[in-house]
């Protein structure tokens, strides 16, 4: 008997667990990138454009034309004449373009990352409002709490006509405050999980248990801009512009060489008929005029555009990583002082000792609470700078 019991109780401490198991940032951003609705979308846009530039380098389609001639002053027979044949390029050129092409489906795929990137970054940032929501909504549940005995204990004391009444409304009013900040983090905490739903692709996102572990201390400058000039998707998409405008100079040289046509044609009249091989090429005089000088134009430029945004964005990425340590260095010694102090659980217990009035324990409770709301601001913004200086890391 006992043996079945305690495997009831097994079996149901597994059923808890696997559905309050705790979910990680990392995991529900791998979840939101396979069901957003606006990411399945432009990768459909990219995977059409991608088959787009393949088509560019197709053959013509060949040509057939035909000739019959029965009228006319003539003692011979009708006259008859067809001819198909198929034009090309020089093969060199369709080398060099699928190269070109190549080039520009990594090109595509980088302005792909961009987007998914963007995306990340924005519910990455919802999902760090949504945990310090909940940080927020834990601290004042306790507050709202103490607010809730305080005003118990004052109705007490009233009732025996030992406070007046102005100390016990200014704690009833201290609960009521409480009971709305309360109230507001509920509508906020369902506002966004409303918004990370949609990014979701409406899709139920299970946020209950959301973690986030994230350590604070993060690599050197030098360390993250080598790691974005390899996996940034704008820095990516610079250098496949880059690649491709150098590819589009090799491409456009190529087309300086003559188009090929080869062909069959057939004549016939009175009787005899001729057929043998049609061939002809193209001329490249005034067509490609100017047009390799553009190319190699537009290759200096991507160039130098790399060279420009890539100064600009290690700069942007030093000034947020001296922002980013003078705020982490300011919030760990703000963080240590009051963690040692335990201000205001000390001041309750103070205060239900009657060694403080309700007045002064209010007064003393209320800087501690800013100092505490002052510490999760802070995080806050560690965590969503830490986020944009790691962007590359999504």
């Amino acid at each position: 008997m006992n043996t079945y019991i305690v495997s009831a109780i097994c079996g149901c401490l597994f059923f808890v667990t696997g559905f309050s198991q705790d979910r990680n940032i990392g995991e529900l951003l791998n979840e939101i990138e396979q069901n957003n609705i606006e990411l399945k979308a432009y990768q459909s846009l990219i995977d059409g454009q991608k088959l787009q530039n393949k088509s560019g380098n197709n053959l013509p389609d060949p040509q057939l034309s035909g000739y019959y001639l029965p009228f006319g002053d003539h003692q011979t027979d009708d006259y008859t004449e067809f001819e198909i044949s198929q034009s090309f390029e020089f093969p060199s050129v369709y080398a060099a373009r699928n190269k070109w092409n190549n080039l520009k489906a990594e090109q595509l795929q980088a302005a792909y990352g961009e987007k998914r990137q963007e995306i990340l970054l924005k519910a990455k940032k919802w999902l760090i409002d949504f945990f310090i929501l909940q940080k927020r909504k834990t601290i004042e549940d306790e507050r709202k709490k103490q607010s809730q005995e305080v005003y118990e204990q004052m109705q007490e004391l009233f009732n025996r006509e030992q406070v007046g009444i102005l100390d016990l409304n200014k704690a009833k009013v201290a609960w009521i405050q409480e009971q709305f900040v309360v109230e507001q983090l509920e509508a906020e905490i369902q506002n966004q999980k409303t918004a990370l739903q949609a990014l979701n692709g409406n899709q139920p996102l299970g946020l209950d248990n959301l973690q986030l572990n994230i350590p604070f201390q993060i690599q050197t400058v030098a360390d993250l801009w080598n790691e974005k000039l390899a996996k940034d998707p704008k820095i990516l998409e610079l250098k496949a512009y880059e690649a491709a405008a150098q590819q589009n100079v090799k491409l456009e040289k190529t087309k300086i060489l003559p188009d090929l046509s080869l062909g069959y044609n057939y004549q016939g009249v009175n009787g005899n008929n001729y057929s043998g091989v049609y061939g002809g090429l193209t001329i490249p005089l005034w067509n490609s005029k100017n047009k390799v000088k553009a190319a190699e134009a537009n290759y200096k430029y991507q160039q130098s555009n790399t060279q420009v945004v890539q100064q600009m964005l290690y700069a942007q990425l030093q000034q947020e990583y001296n922002q980013y340590q003078l705020l982490l260095e300011k919030y760990t010694e703000y963080q240590d002082t009051i963690e040692t102090l335990n201000s205001e659980e000390l001041l309750f217990k103070a205060y239900s000792l009657g060694e403080y009035s309700f007045l002064e324990y209010y007064m003393e409770v209320q800087f501690y609470r800013d100092a505490t709301d002052r510490i999760l601001q802070m995080e806050k913004q560690l965590q969503l700078l830490q986020a944009q200086l790691l962007i590359h890391q999504l």
